[in-house]
């Protein structure tokens, strides 16, 4: 399936908005609802973390399935299922030990329980709604004998886990929903938790334009930003290409704590190329 990514949008500026509006109708008024919202919790929360935790109680309250970004159940079902098929299809195994960064209410997370060995998955998540939500997935889908970690952090620098102890590391439809300064945070940290081999996957906004944000919940990024911050804290970033094939409406990086190939390159939109001295 082709992607349908809009690569060169600004939706922040105002003639995208009038566009939109005019050929989405229905969607304005949920929008401006929404924006209501972003005025009042930006006001009420200021870090990013509180405020994100008080929209994903808000969007939790209504549905459990939509606060994760699955607006029906068939859509909740089936987007699991391309995490886990494409992560199984690229070096997940039963025995992993494998850490799920915004597990949200299990969405993929039930697919992983089932497939690892017990005790092999961590979920974490900022919103402790969700992760009620989580527990009623665990237990309608019969997977309490798996053993499952899930645990409610209010950051990334994942010091509560032990060093060189997960050989995957997933973060799908996280960093699309953080500011700069928390993915820096996660990928500082990251790969102190990585087993030797281990991997990290996560998916992002991609745009070719400028960087921007809507509505402090929506950011939207340039891969060579991603890449390069994760060569700054010594990580080697892989732009996976056949992500892109899927149809999924954000883009994926795999970093690992390998060495890059070469003194001094750079791994952007998956083709290397050197750094200037």
């Amino acid at each position: 399936m082709a992607s349908r990514k809009n690569l060169h949008a600004d939706r922040t500026a105002l003639a995208h908005k009038v566009r939109y509006a005019l050929t989405h109708p229905h969607r304005v008024p949920a929008h401006l609802k929404r924006a209501g919202r972003d005025r009042w919790l930006a006001f009420t929360h200021r870090d990013h973390v509180s405020y994100y935790r008080a929209v994903m109680a808000s969007d939790t309250r209504r549905s459990p399935e939509a606060a994760v970004g699955s607006p029906t159940h068939e859509a909740w079902l089936q987007l699991g299922e391309l995490q886990f098929d494409y992560l199984r299809a690229h070096g997940l195994e039963p025995g992993h030990r494998m850490l799920d960064i915004g597990c949200g209410n299990l969405r993929a997370g039930r697919r992983f329980i089932d497939y690892l060995d017990p005790g092999h998955y961590y979920g974490i998540d900022i919103s402790p709604d969700v992760l009620v939500a989580a527990k009623r997935t665990l237990t309608t889908e019969g997977l309490q004998a798996k053993l499952p970690h899930l645990t409610l952090t209010q950051d990334l620098t994942l010091d509560f886990l032990p060093d060189a102890h997960f050989d995957v590391v997933h973060a799908h439809s996280v960093f699309s929903h953080s500011p700069l300064e928390i993915i820096d945070e996660c990928l500082a940290h990251v790969g102190r938790v990585l087993a030797p081999g281990g991997f990290f996957d996560f998916t992002f906004d991609r745009t070719l334009g400028s960087e921007h944000h809507v509505l402090r919940e929506d950011f939207y990024y340039r891969t060579e930003t991603l890449t390069a911050l994760a060569n700054d804290h010594g990580l080697r970033a892989r732009f996976m290409d056949d992500w892109e094939l899927r149809g999924h409406g954000q883009s994926k990086i795999r970093v690992s704590a390998e060495p890059a190939p070469g003194a001094g390159a750079l791994v952007v939109a998956g083709r290397p190329r050197t750094s200037l001295p």
